[in-house]
């Protein structure tokens, strides 16, 4: 055991010593993106829960009454206990809002992601992913054991290139990449990759996980284009805007059949428990009757930007790179100091050098919170 101690602390010294050992703080989230930490309120432009659902009345209603009725826990993997009829419910629901013939529960984001890929892709084929998507696509392409070759970020040129390259020495082709990305904000070009995708003979997949809920009339980042672009493989999360936890694909029927069938973060993990399904499809069925409700983060992320005279974001989520991951995590205390939760976001989760402030925003952010922030962040001279 002192061994593995002295490891650790070997590991941890340049860690600390770059400012780059991370600390996880006690914080009490309530409602309209108040948190509570170390006994003092702060408004939070931190958390991804964009809807505010995870607070949602209806949707804490509906999490109880599944509870009432159908327990706390699952109690095993889906193929073990049987197919939960929530489960069932949601996946129909999310089939029809992306518009496709099935859909498949996880019961997280990232396991969706590790088993999906390698569900599809084998170590006869190769992956074109892009260069920032997240952490568990590349978990998931590292998995399927194929060839994966990196793209530059958003840039189609380079994409066209590495398939010019590689594509014809691989049985089967998959193209990977974030809807919205979620250290920028920015939009991928679906419509792009779709074309890229069939005039090579490759598979698109999307990883939707910061769209669902908050563009394209809450239905996510293809619904950003017109035409729609064809996308076989919709995946996202049920974490985020939705404001309960879960991942899950959007697929056609044949596909869905056989990520049911043999991928092994679904077959060997316990289903999602009873309330978190239930509050998924409340907050669906609430992005479905209120589209207006669901535009609103990203209004607000763009009162934001307008204050700060920066680009018009396409997302609510919105970054300012700061560089340097200790002058990062200064200004973080320092807006904490001011009454604003904002979570400095430093490497390996983004690239040398560019560390940032990463800005998100929410339904229920107050006009007055905002320029506020927007005022402190120009006092400090952080911006």
């Amino acid at each position: 055991m002192k061994s593995l101690d002295a490891f650790a602390r070997k590991k941890l010294k340049p860690l600390m010593e770059k400012g780059l050992k991370r600390d996880i703080h006690v914080t009490e989230r309530r409602q309209s993106g108040e948190v509570i930490r170390e006994e003092r309120a702060l408004i939070s432009f931190c958390c991804n829960d964009y809807l505010n659902f995870s607070h949602h009345p209806k949707v804490m209603e509906a999490a109880k009454n599944a509870i009432d009725r159908y327990g706390a826990g699952s109690g095993a993997s889906r193929l073990i206990t049987g197919n939960h009829p929530l489960i069932r419910e949601l996946e129909q629901k999310l089939a029809r809002l992306k518009g496709t013939e099935e859909a498949c529960v996880f019961s997280s984001g990232y396991l969706a992601n590790i088993g999906i890929i390698p569900t599809i892709i084998g170590s006869r084929d190769i992956i074109f992913i892009d260069e920032l998507s997240h952490a568990c696509l590349r978990a998931g392409s590292s998995l399927s054991f194929a060839q994966t070759v990196a793209f530059r970020h958003n840039d189609m040129a380079h994409l066209q290139e590495i398939i010019h390259q590689h594509r014809k020495y691989h049985q089967n082709a998959l193209i990977v990449t974030d809807g919205i990305f979620s250290m920028d904000g920015d939009l991928a070009p679906l419509d792009k990759l779709s074309i890229l995708a069939r005039d090579n003979n490759c598979w698109l997949m999307s990883d939707d996980a910061h769209g669902l809920g908050v563009i394209g009339q809450g239905k996510g980042s293809r619904y950003m284009f017109d035409p729609l672009p064809e996308i076989p493989l919709q995946m996202g999360t049920l974490s985020k805007a939705i404001g309960s936890f879960g991942g899950y694909l959007c697929a056609s029927k044949p596909v869905i059949e056989l990520i049911k069938t043999r991928a092994r973060s679904l077959i060997y993990t316990t289903a999602l428990p009873p309330a978190s399904v239930a509050a998924a499809i409340t907050a669906l069925d609430i992005i479905k009757q209120d589209q207006d409700y669901c535009t609103r983060p990203l209004k607000n992320a763009q009162t934001f930007a307008h204050l700060l005279g920066l680009p018009t974001p396409v997302s609510p989520i919105v970054p300012i790179i700061i560089g340097g991951a200790e002058r990062t995590m200064r200004f973080a205390e320092i807006l904490e100091t001011e009454g604003f939760l904002v979570t400095g976001i430093r490497p390996p989760t983004v690239a040398d050098d560019t560390a940032r402030l990463r800005f998100t925003f929410s339904a229920n952010h107050q006009k007055d919170h905002i320029h506020a922030l927007a005022a402190v962040l120009k006092k400090h001279g952080i911006i």
